[in-house]
């Protein structure tokens, strides 16, 4: 006896959809301070309600609705976070991520998604102006604030990985810098590392303050401008390249590895973080789906496989790259040798 053939069901028609539901109403309950409101001890849609300044009725709905897609529980008329929710969604965990929200459901990131037909057909972006990729993009100011909360443990996973006994001196050159939290971990761990923070000038000025906030400000300077166009220096131990390389095709992220390789001193490594599918590039979904997101924003960024960043570390002359895992991130590390 077989069994019986599973029937069509447009179930997954349906669910994806309507899934921009689901973001927008994590974004509200965000905005709202509710998973706050709840870890703090308040479990009824009316306490609830009040302590978020909102109705009964649209606090009891919107609860709901988070308990359908797994974001709360629910017993009764009451109301508890989840595990999850508890470690990254209530504000006053340490591991809070809800301020990302302020660029990965920004408008300029939306968009690319609102043009992603246009973009399919094209290959690249349909924004004007190459969209993320414009200099001095507004944009990753915006990036540098919201996401330094979810990039911290990378970071700290980044230097113990790359500097375990944190006791000799290192000169570290940190591309995009952003919010400077992958130099400044250096920092703060080895007292003898140096870093010097390159990126966009308007986005400079958050890693000087979070340089001064960790109290290594004097060992923190800055290089304003483009990667590509920039004067590096030399002498570098380590140059990381953190988030950078998926926003390019693989001849640009050649050259800018060839430069990369010049900077380094003998026997000085490149550090990649990046999100890197396996070889049949639809697994795991988290992150081999980023590629879409490539698509969407850039003109021809893309979610690489490790062996097509180790073909790129190759040709600019590195000797050999190494793939590790790092706690607590879907993206993985990749350490080239000169």
């Amino acid at each position: 006896m077989t069994a019986q053939a599973q029937q069509p069901t447009p179930a997954l028609f349906f669910d994806t959809v309507a899934s921009y539901q689901r973001s927008e109403a994590l974004k509200s309950a965000i905005e709202l301070d509710l998973f706050t409101a709840i870890g703090e001890g308040n479990h009824t849609a009316a306490q609830i309600g009040s302590r978020c300044a909102a109705s009964e009725r649209g606090t009891r709905i919107l609860c709901d609705y988070l308990t359908m897609i797994g974001l709360l529980t629910k017993h009764g008329d009451t109301y508890g976070l989840t595990q999850d929710s508890a470690v990254f969604i209530d504000r006053r965990s340490p591991a809070y991520l809800g301020g990302a929200i302020d660029f990965l459901l920004a408008d300029n990131l939306i968009d690319g998604f609102k043009h992603l037909t246009d973009a399919v057909r094209k290959g690249g972006t349909a924004i004007p102006d190459d969209g993320s990729l414009a200099p001095e993009h507004p944009m990753w100011i915006k990036f540098a604030s919201a996401m330094a909360g979810m990039m911290r443990p990378s970071a700290e996973g980044i230097a113990q990985l790359v500097d375990p006994e944190a006791n000799h001196k290192l000169k570290v050159l940190d591309i995009a810098a952003s919010h400077g939290l992958f130099g400044l971990a250096f920092a703060t761990r080895n007292p003898q590392a140096e870093i010097v923070g390159l990126d966009w000038a308007n986005v400079l000025e958050l890693s000087k303050e979070n340089a001064k906030a960790a109290g290594v400000a004097d060992r923190h300077s800055t290089i304003a401008g483009s990667a590509f166009d920039v004067d590096y220096g030399t002498g570098y131990d380590v140059v990381l390249l953190t988030n950078f390389l998926h926003h390019f095709d693989r001849a640009t992220n050649e050259k800018l590895l060839r430069k990369v390789h010049a900077a380094l001193a003998e026997g000085g490594r490149a550090v990649t973080l990046e999100f890197v599918p396996n070889s049949d590039r639809v697994s795991p979904p988290g992150v081999a789906g980023f590629s879409l997101t490539m698509l969407a924003t850039t003109p021809s960024g893309d979610a690489y496989t490790f062996e097509e960043l180790d073909g790129m570390f190759k040709s600019a002359g590195f000797a050999k790259s190494e793939l590790h895992e790092i706690p607590a991130s879907i993206e993985q590390v990749i350490v080239s040798l000169k």
